[in-house]
């Protein structure tokens, strides 16, 4: 986990991030929405909210990786649907 992790392995997928715009996702050059699904196919969530719970979790781990606390877990809170 150490280094640059590698990227670019879904074709046509783009998932960006810029501190303060938060995560952006395109397919194709087109704008598009990550999504929740699951293990049998099912929808649970998409979009923004989604988008927003991903990034909060992974800032806030990469924050406890920085604070000497790399070893605990950080979990989301459910998302709410429909908000």
């Amino acid at each position: 986990m150490i280094g640059t992790q590698p990227i670019g392995g879904i074709d046509g997928v783009v998932i960006s991030a810029v501190a303060h715009e938060g995560l952006v996702v395109t397919v194709d050059g087109r704008p598009a929405r990550l999504a929740i699904v699951a293990e049998d196919g099912q929808l649970i969530a998409a979009g923004d909210q989604v988008a927003r719970e991903a990034e909060a979790v992974a800032v806030n781990s990469y924050r406890s990786l920085l604070q000497g606390k790399g070893f605990l877990r950080v979990v989301s809170n459910p998302i709410e649907v429909g908000r």
